[in-house]
């Protein structure tokens, strides 16, 4: 099982919650419902816990020593009593993918709408940020194609940096013909893997 410390910035803010009796840590379900945990310890030298299903609830006394107290929580308690941080929570991620011509870096006609929603769905998140991570098939060599991928995430960047969104804001890399979105052998022109994959957060 993959632990992760902390599951995002809204869990972190229930995570530190206080409770009367000292500190209290809840661990809130993964969106996408992949397994994860946090070791809960308790302050100057006193023992831990580990919490690795959703809702569960470690309070640690007030002072040092002594082990975290594990038990479930009420998920809708849960819910109810936190309403207002539930209620802030960021929106999910959306993905996109756009595709592109052979060998090029010009977008598909299919796809040149989709920079339109990616665009209307980055500006209405306040603060919000873009991934753009591009791809290839696999004619060529693994180096041009690493050029390549990288010139198909930049010219993405640019695309949305010219229609006014913050530059600073985007992170644009390339991942040559790894990570393809149809496994195929070397030298196939497969046009589903000639894409940008857009995470707008």
């Amino acid at each position: 099982m993959k632990t992760h410390r902390l599951l995002s910035l809204f869990a972190l803010a229930l995570l530190l919650a206080g409770c009367s009796t000292g500190t209290r840590v809840i661990l809130l379900p993964q969106e996408d419902g992949t397994p994860s945990a946090v070791v809960v310890r308790a302050r100057e030298g006193g023992g831990e816990a580990v919490l690795s299903v959703p809702f569960q609830r470690a309070i640690a006394a007030q002072g040092a020593g002594g082990t975290p107290k594990v038990d479930q929580a009420d998920p809708a308690k849960v819910r109810a009593e936190n309403a207002t941080l539930f209620d802030m929570a960021p929106p999910k991620p959306r993905r996109y993918t756009v595709y592109f011509d052979a060998g090029g870096v010009v977008l598909t006609p299919e796809t040149q709408k989709i920079m339109d929603d990616v665009l209307a769905d980055a500006l209405a998140r306040s603060g919000g940020d873009i991934v753009i991570t591009g791809h290839t098939d696999t004619i060529g060599t693994g180096a041009s194609n690493d050029v390549l991928s990288a010139q198909r995430a930049q010219q993405v960047r640019q695309m949305l940096v010219e229609r006014q969104f913050p530059a600073e804001r985007i992170e644009a890399a390339g991942r040559g013909e790894r990570d393809l979105a149809v496994p195929t052998a070397d030298e196939v022109d497969e046009p589903r893997n000639r894409r940008v994959a857009i995470e707008v957060r």
